[in-house]
């Protein structure tokens, strides 16, 4: 392991600026290539302590609700203070919040037309004035994910979106764009078919011959752009065919993308336990507490200098110190034997854990740090026992 990480106290998160960069870099190239506006996706990545570095290279965020979207509008500039964009959308606004959502955001998405009209005597006015952009989000009804009904907004029943057929030939008023988003931890490839089939359904909603109201189309999140093997030379030429045709602004919002491999859970091993079957490790850092789409998708976080279970020479379960018998974060074998008081490093841990960790059992969270690219590791946030208390 790293020495970085050998004074940080445990557990902790680290945030590995230099990857976060390099994601920047690569989605800052495709918003140069294509023309498309790219957006921090901040349900999965909130750490505001690196907004004035993602601020230098992207368009804005896109929030799920009143607070994310004041996160955005208090903290999202860069150096220059600069303000960028603020997108949001909820299922359902509450009334008593909306006022102050208008007030602070640039787009607003709509989930129901009834929602669009329930709140319209408070858009209305700032859009019709230019100052506020309205959106419908729509269920283009293409799956493309398998056994992840879960993540799956195009799944039978879905809430999410409207459907063609429960839209009007005329679209109500001061509506101005079209948002989807339907994928999940995917490739160029899906987004392009779940587009063809958005196209092919609602394309008398688009078009410069008909003076289509649609000015602007969000394609949503879900695409691993920052990854090695996507595609983003098509990506690209998909944006430019989009702009080119319709005559409208494109926004893509990876939430994912931006943090994809760019952090750490860092973690001590307390205990070893013997059991009928593999030792299990104890640790400091639990699934369920600080990591839980471990067990919400499930799947099996990569961890530095470790292989499948039986794969090397000593084989272990990774376990918490929560009372949960199913905490389990997964099995995993290393090439030296591990003992108490080991440090052991998670990676891709920046994405869906600060956003989704709780304090389940009183478990401390997990302090917040930055490894800078100059090697030096700050910590920009620190849990105590007042932040499990004031929750209650």
């Amino acid at each position: 392991m790293s020495t970085t990480f050998e004074n940080v106290k445990t557990p902790s998160y680290v945030i590995d600026e230099e990857k976060l960069i390099k994601n920047l870099e690569i989605l800052n190239d495709v918003q140069v290539r294509s023309g498309a506006r790219i957006l921090l996706a901040q349900k999965a990545f909130s750490a505001y302590s690196t907004y004035p570095t993602i601020a230098r290279y992207l368009s804005g965020t896109t929030s799920s609700g009143l607070f994310e979207a004041k996160l955005a509008f208090e903290e999202f500039h860069d150096e220059t203070g600069e303000k960028k964009e603020v997108h949001v959308f909820e299922p359902a606004f509450c009334d008593d919040e909306f006022e102050e959502v208008c007030r602070i955001s640039d787009h607003i998405v709509f989930n129901s037309l009834s929602q669009l009209e329930h709140h319209r005597r408070t858009w209305e006015k700032p859009a019709l004035e230019g100052q506020l952009f309205v959106g419908l989000r729509v269920n283009p009804e293409y799956s493309t994910q398998e056994g992840h009904e879960i993540y799956d907004p195009c799944a039978p029943g879905s809430r999410l979106g409207i459907r063609l057929c429960d839209l009007p030939d005329v679209l109500p008023k001061g509506v101005s764009g079209f948002h989807f988003h339907t994928l999940c931890e995917q490739g160029f490839e899906p987004l392009k078919e779940t587009f063809e089939e958005f196209e092919k359904k609602f394309v008398k909603y688009l078009g410069r011959e008909n003076d289509s109201q649609i000015k602007w189309i969000n394609l949503g999140g879900g695409h691993h752009i920052t990854r090695d093997d996507y595609d983003r030379d098509g990506l690209a030429r998909l944006v430019k065919y989009i702009r080119e045709k319709y005559d409208v602004t494109v926004y893509l919002e990876p939430g994912e993308a931006i943090a994809l491999d760019a952090g750490y859970l860092v973690t001590t091993v307390m205990d070893i336990v013997k059991t009928d079957r593999y030792p299990v490790l104890i640790l400091d850092t639990s699934a369920a507490c600080h990591m839980p789409d471990v067990l919400e998708m499930p799947y099996r976080p990569p961890l530095r200098d470790s292989g499948e279970a039986g794969e090397k020479k000593y084989t272990y379960r990774l376990s918490s110190r929560t009372c949960l018998a199913g905490d389990v974060i997964g099995d995993y074998s290393f090439d030296k034997e591990i003992k108490i008081g080991d440090r052991l490093v998670f990676e891709d841990m920046a994405i869906y854990s600060m956003v989704k960790n709780n304090t389940f059992n009183g478990m401390p969270l997990p302090d917040i740090c930055i490894l800078r690219r100059s090697g030096e590791c700050d910590v920009v946030k620190e849990f105590g026992y007042d932040d499990f208390k004031c929750r209650l």
